[in-house]
């Protein structure tokens, strides 16, 4: 007797409690990462000016260098969850293994070009005479940990593809704590200074990388799973990362440009972008916990040979991701005045700042689209898509934005182009997963 198939609605449920269950738990972890940032400003403001300027240099440069390499989570999330959905544990967790050897390695190379090269790097970012010493200091140890974190980034995307998003929430929880108690501690209670500050995180992120490492090898161990390196795996590990590396660098090409242009508009337009940017990524972390999601759960269907089951997931996640995005706008436009007071005072500012809020509120929704499908399409191993789109998108932005104080559009105009960029993203995105191609099956892309 065949049995009957799944209705409509019991599909959607079905979906609906995998989305929940991994992309709660991943908007934890993700909200708690900048609050390593948020401790340490908070414990070395007290310190003086100069310091809390040199962390913000060096903090600056740190996150700029790991987020290039967020690609070791997005490609080890899809490659992994294909493995799974395969029902090839012991496969899924050596190509895991080879993510996480390929972030040692790059963590490595990082140290020995930062630690020569700290001086340098602080000036050429603009640190003042009297920042610059203390930027040096925070920079140099603080690139001891690099490994660590990309250790971290791998290990996340190990877990996220074994469909569990909960321990890198714990992790990063403990992570916190830690890293707060250390700071204090070192900071004040050892006089260490902003040198302080920086051993504290450094230790923090050893820490959950370790954490990590015993998870990862208690299931190597449990499926049989080689530890060991393994050149050909690192090597295609790289090559699967290489084109979100792309895309990634030209994702963060678009905000620099918009950060160069606001600040070419004068102090009060630079100074309310600042703060419109703060939200707008805020508002993204909740869209990349469904875009985690996506990624998890598409790389397994296609890894278990289901192309209909990945299409019909895709399907809800985007309304997942529509709805998400006019909830967060209604939030932005209802709480404003709520909010507003909290960044700034001067009423020039906040008249400048207000009507770009409103567009960043009108613009949600596609936003939603723009992190569900980029999730998606990075589950089904697209990232030679993802990458040329993304390219496709930069030229797009760049002279639309660069024009911006030539026309006299201000703030508003800014981040109207910014609304372009993300319509442009979401139309090259829809029109892939409307052609079907990203539906390649099997435990390897």
């Amino acid at each position: 007797m065949t049995q009957a198939p799944a209705a409509p609605k019991a599909v959607r449920r079905r979906h609906d409690r995998e989305i929940v269950a991994l992309a709660v738990p991943a908007f934890g972890a993700l909200v708690a990462e900048p609050l390593f940032v948020m401790v340490d400003s908070a414990i070395v403001g007290h310190l003086g000016t100069p310091q809390l300027a040199g962390l913000a240099v060096a903090a600056a440069l740190l996150t700029t260098a790991v987020s290039i390499f967020v690609f070791l989570a997005y490609a080890t999330t899809a490659a992994v969850a294909r493995r799974v959905g395969a029902g090839d544990l012991a496969a899924a967790i050596r190509q895991g293994m080879d993510g996480i050897w390929l972030a040692l390695l790059l963590g490595v190379a990082i140290i020995a070009v930062t630690l020569p090269t700290a001086p340098w790097l602080v000036g050429a970012f603009g640190a003042s005479d009297t920042a610059a010493p203390y930027a040096t200091t925070y920079l140099r140890i603080s690139s001891l940990g690099i490994p660590a974190m990309l250790i971290v980034l791998a290990a996340t995307g190990v877990l996220r593809g074994l469909q569990d998003t909960r321990t890198p929430l714990y992790v990063a929880i403990g992570g916190f704590a830690a890293n707060a108690g250390l700071n204090a501690g070192l900071v004040y209670g050892a006089s260490l200074g902003i040198a302080g500050s920086a051993w504290g995180t450094v230790i923090a992120q050893v820490a959950m990388a370790a954490a990590y490492l015993v998870v990862v090898v208690r299931g190597a161990r449990r499926h049989g799973a080689s530890l060991r390196p393994d050149a050909a795996g690192i090597r295609a590990s790289a090559q699967a990362g290489a084109p979100l590396l792309v895309r990634t660098l030209s994702l963060r090409a678009v905000l620099l440009i918009a950060t160069a242009v606001a600040a070419r508009l004068g102090d009060t337009d630079i100074a309310a972008h600042q703060i419109v940017l703060s939200l707008w990524s805020l508002m993204a972390f909740a869209l990349d916990a469904i875009a985690i999601a996506g990624q998890a759960i598409i790389g397994r269907y296609l890894g278990a040979d289901d192309a209909e089951g990945a299409r019909q997931a895709c399907r809800r996640m985007v309304q997942w991701g529509i709805a998400s995005g006019v909830v967060l706008g209604i939030l932005i436009v209802a709480s404003r005045q709520l909010f507003i007071p909290l960044f700034t005072s001067d009423s020039a500012v906040h008249d400048t700042l207000l009507p770009a809020l409103l567009v960043v509120a009108v613009s949600q929704p596609i936003a939603g689209v723009v992190f569900v499908l980029d999730g998606v399409l990075m589950g089904a191993g697209d990232g030679t898509y993802l990458a040329g789109a993304m390219l496709v998108t930069l030229a797009v932005f760049a002279p639309v934005a660069l024009l911006v104080p030539t026309f006299g559009g201000g703030l508003t105009a800014l981040w109207w182009a910014m609304t372009l960029m993300m319509t442009v993203r979401m139309l090259t995105l829809w029109l892939r997963m409307r052609s079907g191609r990203w539906l390649v099956t099997g435990a390897t892309r």
